[in-house]
């Protein structure tokens, strides 16, 4: 048999011909609340997903809870252990940006200062870390709504790259994702995101550069509305929530809803939106600030203006409201 000397890398999918898909390797800084769902998300969706955290605690505690999440859903029939370990095997936890190095797009969900500040000094040290180690063309997004983008990107080098980007959080069929274009995003990185959503099977919706975007402007204003029924006791508090289940067919009532984001997030989104437009009207309710100061901050510490058990379960009406 005669012997073949031409190579065949050219005829096959070799290691360099073989191009990279978009969005296989994802970054996320802060693995909070909301990081931990946005690892999840795309983890789920089969990228590769690397979340930075400041200590080796904060990692461990955030792969728990991740896989804890991973495995309600196996125990409600919607995974598979084998995608449930699947899903794990692709996440990693760093303490260093440098691994952030490979990743086509990073996206900011540090928490916010306990005072309601909104850290944009801290959010614009991320940026630029994240710029020091990313390509030039990868994409640099925040969670945040409440953050101007064009204000983080402004001190970059490559800022058309920046956008910013909204995954509500009430429920996790609220498949819908906010995308806000600074001054200086480009259409290019506008269109990647847009297919970043689709992949990810949620809608995409633009909006313009504005504090609370939309989802939160329209929210805290019936929150604000529906706390001020309360305490000219026109009705119960679960008879607001009844109503506005059943007349408008939400999933949840408006206390629920503002127990499952945080009441802590949500007095910050509403000083930080009071300051920016000065309006009356995004100003937290005394009885938002009453449960804030209390520490009761809904879901997570199991008292808001309800109860909750220790899975979270919802057991009745705040009696120290």
């Amino acid at each position: 048999m005669a012997e073949i000397v031409e190579p065949i890398e050219s005829y096959g999918l070799s290691s360099k011909s073989r191009e990279r898909s978009l969005f296989s390797k994802i970054g996320v800084v802060g693995c909070g609340r909301d990081g931990r769902n946005v690892v999840s998300l795309t983890a789920l969706s089969g990228m590769d997903v690397v979340f930075v955290e400041v200590t080796e605690e904060r990692i461990n505690d955030a792969l728990k809870s991740i896989e804890d999440g991973l495995e309600t859903k196996v125990e409600n029939w919607g995974l598979t252990p084998s995608e449930k370990r699947s899903t794990m095997g692709r996440i990693k936890g760093t303490l260093n940006y440098d691994d952030l190095k490979n990743c086509d797009f990073v996206i900011e969900c540090i928490r916010y200062e306990a005072n309601g500040d909104r850290s944009t000094e801290l959010r614009k040290e991320v940026f630029k870390s994240l710029e020091r180690v990313l390509a030039p063309d990868a994409i640099i997004a925040t969670n945040a709504t409440t953050v101007i983008i064009s204000e983080l990107a402004a001190d970059l080098e490559h800022k058309e790259r920046c956008v910013s980007i909204h995954f509500p959080v009430g429920h996790a069929e609220a498949r819908l994702l906010e995308i806000v274009a600074g001054t200086f995003t480009s259409k290019e990185v506008l269109d990647k995101i847009s297919l970043f959503a689709k992949l990810i099977k949620y809608i995409p919706v633009p909006v313009h550069e504005s504090s609370g975007l939309i989802s939160m402007r329209l929210m805290i204003i019936m929150l604000n509305e529906a706390c001020q029924i309360l305490m000219e006791n026109v009705g119960k508090l679960e008879d607001i929530d009844r109503e506005f289940e059943v007349i408008f067919g939400q999933r949840y009532g408006i206390f629920e809803l503002a127990d499952i984001i945080g009441i802590e997030k949500v007095v910050m989104l509403m000083e930080d939106m009071f300051n920016e437009y000065g309006d009356k009207k995004y100003k937290a309710s005394p009885i938002l600030w009453r449960l804030y100061r209390s520490k009761q901050n809904g879901v997570a510490t199991r008292r808001g203006f309800y109860t909750y058990d220790e899975e979270g379960k919802k057991l009745a009406p705040n009696d120290l409201i």
